[in-house]
C-alpha cells in the first residue's frame, strides 16, 4: 500500500520550490513527452555535455531525464540554487575544504561497477549501466542537512534502495549493510591535514536493513536533471535525507549485507562526535554546537544564509519515526 503524505502547514507551495526556470521548463517537457505517449517511468539519456569551462563546477555532465515522484515535489523550502550546491561540497576523499570540485574531476567514472554481496540470495555485480536500465529511475525534492548546521534543498535523480534490496533478496541473517566509496590514494588524496594516510580509508557507511527497505532511502545517479558531478558523488551515492550527510557515501562501488554493525569512517575517527546512527535531532547537540537551528543556502546566485529551526528527522518524521525509540 503506498504512503499517503498529507501537506504540513510549514510547506510552501511549488512555485517558492521550483523557482528556477530552467527546472520548471524541464519539468513541464518531460510532462509533454508523456502525454504524447511516451511511456515509461524515465527517459533516456541524451549525450548533450555541459560546458567544461574551468570555472563551471558543473563539468562532464549529461542530460538524465526522469518522472517528478509527486510524494516528493514539494520539501517545503525554495530550490538551492545549482551553482551553488555544486561548488561547496564535503567529499573528504578530495580534501577538507569545501571547495574541492576542481579536484573531484580526476575521479574517472567510466567504467564503473558496483559489487552487491554478503548475506543475499543473489550476489550481483553491477554496471552504471545495468543500474540505469534495470531500475526505473524517478527524481525526488529533498531537504539536505549537513551535520556541521547548514542545509540545501536539492532535486536527485535515482531510484529507492528498496528495489535493488529487494533484487538480490537479504538472507534471514543480514541485520546490517555497509557501503563502500571508491579510495585510490593517487585520485582520492584526501586531506592535508591530518596525513591522509593515517585515515580509515575506504570511506564506508552503514544503514540498518530496515533504514534501507524505507521508502526515503534513495541512489542518486543526478541531480538538477543531469548526471552527479564528481563533487557530488558521481556516478551512484547514498541519499538518506533524515540523516546528517555524511551517512550518504559518495561514489559507491560495494555494497555489503552483513549480520553485525559495521565499522563506518566518521565514526570511527570520532564516535563522539559522529554516531552511528546520526538521525537529524534538533534537541541532540553536537558536542561543539547546538542542531537547534540549521543555515539554509538561499535560492540565489550567492550565499544568502538563512537561519531556521531544525526539524525533527528533518521533517521526515512522517516516513522514519517507526523505526527509532527517542527517550
Amino acid at each position: 500500500m503506498p504512503f499517503i503524505h498529507s501537506p504540513k502547514p510549514w510547506q510552501l507551495p511549488e512555485r517558492l520550490v521550483t523557482s528556477e526556470s530552467t527546472f520548471f521548463n524541464r519539468r513541464q517537457f518531460i510532462k509533454g513527452l508523456v502525454g504524447a505517449g511516451i511511456a515509461g517511468a524515465a527517459l533516456p539519456l541524451v549525450g548533450c555535455q555541459s560546458g567544461q569551462n574551468a570555472d563551471n563546477p558543473v563539468v562532464g555532465v549529461r542530460n538524465l531525464a526522469a518522472m517528478l515522484n509527486e510524494q516528493f515535489r514539494d520539501p517545503g523550502r525554495p530550490l538551492t540554487n545549482e551553482m551553488l550546491a555544486a561548488s561547496y561540497n564535503n567529499f573528504y576523499e578530495y580534501g577538507n575544504s569545501k571547495h574541492i570540485w576542481r579536484d573531484a574531476q580526476a575521479l574517472q567514472t567510466d567504467p564503473w561497477q558496483v559489487e552487491v554481496s554478503g548475506l543475499v540470495k543473489n550476489p550481483r555485480t553491477y554496471d552504471l549501466d545495468d543500474l540505469l536500465k534495470r531500475f526505473p529511475l524517478e527524481e525526488r525534492i529533498y531537504r539536505f542537512r549537513c551535520v556541521e548546521a547548514w542545509a540545501m534543498v536539492v532535486p536527485w535523480l535515482g531510484f529507492p534502495m528498496r528495489l535493488l534490496l529487494e533484487e538480490v533478496e537479504p538472507t534471514s541473517a543480514a541485520r546490517f549493510v555497509r557501503f563502500t566509496s571508491y579510495y585510490d590514494p593517487q585520485i582520492t588524496k584526501g586531506p592535508t591535514f591530518p596525513p591522509s594516510q593515517f585515515l580509515p580509508w575506504p570511506y564506508t557507511e552503514g544503514l540498518r536493513v530496515e533504514e534501507m527497505a524505507n521508502d526515503l532511502a534513495f541512489f542518486a545517479v543526478g541531480i538538477y536533471g543531469h548526471t552527479l558531478p564528481r563533487q557530488h558523488g558521481a556516478p551512484l551515492r547514498m541519499v538518506v535525507p533524515w540523516k546528517y550527510g555524511f551517512k550518504g557515501a559518495k561514489s559507491v562501488v560495494k555494497i555489503e549485507f552483513i549480520d553485525t554493525q559495521p565499522a563506518t569512517y566518521w565514526n570511527t575517527i570520532n564516535s563522539n562526535e559522529y554516531k552511528f546512527e546520526s538521525n537529524v535531532e534538533p534537541d541532540v547537540p553536537h558536542p561543539r554546537w547546538s542542531q537547534a537551528k540549521e543555515r539554509l543556502i538561499g535560492p540565489g546566485n550567492k550565499f544568502d544564509w538563512e537561519e531556521v529551526p531544525t526539524l525533527l528527522y528533518n521533517g521526515y518524521g512522517d516516513y522514519v519515526a517507526q523505526l527509532y525509540q527517542r527517550s
